[in-house]
């Protein structure tokens, strides 16, 4: 009896052991995890209104004027402690305006557009028109279709690291 008491603290006490060591790795990993490298990209969209050959802040209270045109600009830091794989960004074409074509700018981004309200891009949207033979040829859509504009930068935004991208409306 005695023999058997002392193999079932053994068991107890390797059992224990091993139960320890897979709390203090679950801990560790969990640590690690926790304080994994990781981009914090912060994100600012500010606008101007193109006036009297000056361009005006944005505020709340700001009207705008048929015809007027708004310089929409994204700026983006990344405070984390590692750079941003695939940095991405879209800026949205308000209603009762038209996008500017050739104003798209960025910091080394290709920009892409959406006419679908941000379903899918394309550098090139193109919509389908019916002919009057009846036949469909499809054909770029006029940039008073686009919804959105996105940026997509091929380098990883580092970490401390600043882009900007722009692009005009005109307002309808």
């Amino acid at each position: 009896m005695l023999k058997s008491k002392k193999k079932l603290i053994a068991l107890s006490m390797a059992a224990m052991t091993l139960m320890l060591a897979g709390v203090a790795g679950y801990a560790q990993r969990h640590f690690m995890l926790a304080n994994a490298a990781r981009p914090e990209v912060n994100v600012q969209l500010s606008g101007a209104v193109e006036r009297d050959a000056k361009f005006l802040p944005l505020e709340k209270s700001t009207v705008v004027n048929p015809g007027e045109i708004l310089d929409w600009t994204i700026t983006a830091e990344n405070k984390g402690n590692a750079a941003a794989l695939e940095y991405k960004t879209v800026g949205h074409i308000p209603r009762g305006t038209e996008f500017v074509a050739g104003t798209a700018k960025s910091d080394g981004a290709k920009a892409l557009y959406s006419i679908d309200g941000g379903k899918t891009f394309s550098a090139q949207p193109m919509i389908e028109v019916k002919q009057e033979d009846g036949s469909v040829k499809r054909v770029p859509a006029p940039v008073s279709m686009y919804t959105e504009i996105r940026y997509e930068w091929s380098d990883p935004l580092a970490q401390g690291g600043k882009l900007s991208a722009s692009y005009k409306v005109r307002v309808k």
